[in-house]
């Protein structure tokens, strides 16, 4: 939403894994209409971003990925074989259609033809499968591996479609693809991919890339889509200090900015220049607790923790309004299988002080690293943490670490710290990314056997009824045992100047589903 106080709610397309529900998909195996404002964009004109993410150590491997400005990179240079359209369902890019055998365990998807990378090389099945494997095998590193973990094999039918062989059925598998780490690159002729080049087939071209400092796109005037990329040039720089983001948009030398400073946003709204966004979805803001460390593994240690935070308190004064409480799991109200029915986990010192009984402790004391770089007022969340765990005898040592490499050298590394995460388009692709026993982004190293056995049961069911039991048992199981503290949902937070020309918001990431590169204009 703008300035008005009408909430944007997604709602995605409900489809089940059967031949007849994924050829109705697939029969709309074009892009969906543009809607009237998007339909009046021009084309020309240079777009100015400032993003609060970026750090030196970012790298164009798409296994890589960990932060906002490469999404929006990738998005802007590299095609996909799906992405999320606005109402968050799965929409064709490279593949231009799918379709799926009854049983969901095999999906043939269509490749577009004609479509080229920008250095004219012509976009091929070997490319596809090649940019897919990246993620698969015992010798990938990458954070997507678990979600291409149920692929048994790819191979080619014909000179147009990419066959997929699954362990199990899987009824949302499409999505897997719409993930931002599946760009489509080059085959390099060995097996690999060649991500070192920078040559996509998205919307713009590379020209320019200084790890945490900027990147510039031209755009790509063959394009297989001609209803995108309204843009001669697009600037993207890494400013992580809010501040002189605030500073940068005000002052006209952005057209817009990410993860606003809520404490001054209404101030700045008042602009009549600048639009402030205001968007639900699924970012929640966390503590990850490292499960495999003392005290942390624990169940009742986490527990106490849970009942030491004043989740509302957080909410108004980190929040500022945009966003809502969160129960210590993932799957907030924007998504189809969403538990209403979970007890809340409220601020309760007297619950908290029980629970470290139960662990035979008198009192806690933990170190808690932040940085705003894990999110806009994480260093104020950890003192508000500090200061309501205190009243139940838990002693938080807050320490406020560097921007630059958090992501690398805090995230995961230290025992207790900050954590945004964007959410995923499904269940599955948020629990396996980050919850899944042995994941390589589960940032509390929880791991659980039954949460797992459920994980793989509820992919492969068709049952909407079952999969909705299923997935209330997992979220059930997450805010009773998990290691991540999960106080408040954030709202998609931005702003935009008067020159910005858009269509309706994305709510499935940042900033228009962090596609503002394909879908904006300017005035």
């Amino acid at each position: 939403m703008t300035r008005s106080n009408r909430l944007h709610r997604p709602t995605r397309r409900a489809f089940l894994g059967t031949t007849a529900a994924v050829a109705g998909l697939a029969s709309a195996g074009t892009l969906l209409g543009l809607s009237p404002a998007r339909a009046q964009q021009q084309r020309g004109g240079t777009l100015r971003v400032a993003k609060g993410h970026g750090q030196t150590g970012d790298t164009l491997d798409p296994a890589t990925w960990t932060n906002g400005f490469v999404i929006a990179l990738s998005f802007g240079m590299n095609g996909y074989l799906t992405k999320v359209a606005t109402d968050g369902s799965p929409e064709p890019d490279v593949a231009e259609s799918w379709e799926a055998t009854p049983d969901a365990r095999t999906w043939r998807f269509k490749i577009r033809q004609g479509m080229t990378f920008h250095s004219g090389k012509p976009v091929t099945l070997d490319d596809v499968i090649a940019s897919i494997n990246h993620h698969r095998g015992d010798d990938s590193t990458s954070v997507a591996k678990p979600l291409v973990a149920p692929i048994v094999e790819i191979t080619k039918e014909g000179d147009d479609t990419v066959v997929f062989e699954l362990e199990d059925g899987s009824a949302d598998f499409p999505f897997i693809f719409t993930d931002y780490h599946m760009a489509i690159c080059p085959a390099d002729g060995a097996g690999g991919i060649d991500w070192r080049s920078g040559d996509g087939c998205g919307p713009y071209k590379l020209v320019e890339f200084n790890p945490g400092v900027v990147a510039r796109f031209e755009r790509y005037a063959d394009d297989w889509n001609q209803d995108r990329g309204f843009l001669q040039t697009v600037e993207m720089l890494s400013i992580v200090d809010v501040n002189a983001r605030t500073t940068a948009l005000a002052s006209g030398e952005v057209d817009a900015i990410d993860k606003l400073d809520l404490k001054t946003a209404a101030l700045l709204g008042r602009n009549p220049a600048i639009t402030i966004h205001s968007i639900p979805g699924p970012q929640y803001y966390s503590f990850a607790a490292r499960t495999d460390l003392a005290p942390y593994n624990d169940p009742n240690v986490r527990m106490a923790l849970k009942y030491a935070i004043d989740r509302q308190e957080l909410v108004d004064k980190i929040l500022f309004g945009h966003g809502t409480v969160g129960n210590d799991q993932p799957i907030g109200p924007s998504y189809r299988f969403h538990n209403p029915d979970i007890p809340q986990t409220t601020f309760d010192p007297d619950k908290a002080k029980f629970h470290l009984k139960e662990a035979g402790l008198d009192g806690l004391t933990v170190r808690l690293s932040a940085a705003d770089a894990a999110f806009p007022g994480a260093v104020d969340a950890a003192t508000l943490y500090q200061n309501s765990a205190a009243k139940a005898g838990i002693t938080i040592d807050t320490k406020r670490v560097p921007n630059d490499g958090y992501w690398s050298d805090v995230w995961m590394k230290d025992e207790f710290s900050a954590v945004y995460w964007g959410g995923r388009p499904t269940e599955d692709q948020i629990f396996t990314t980050a919850f899944k026993g042995g994941a390589a982004w589960n940032d509390s190293f929880w791991t659980n056997a039954r949460f797992d056995e459920l994980l793989v049961q509820a992919r492969a069911e068709l049952d909407e009824a079952k999969r909705r039991e299923m997935y209330g048992e997992m979220q059930q199981i997450v805010a009773q045992d998990g290691g991540t503290i999960l106080p408040m949902f954030a709202n998609w937070a931005f702003a935009t100047s008067s020159r910005v020309v858009h269509g309706e918001m994305a709510s499935n990431f940042d900033q228009d589903g962090e596609r503002w590169m394909e879908r904006w204009s300017v005035a």
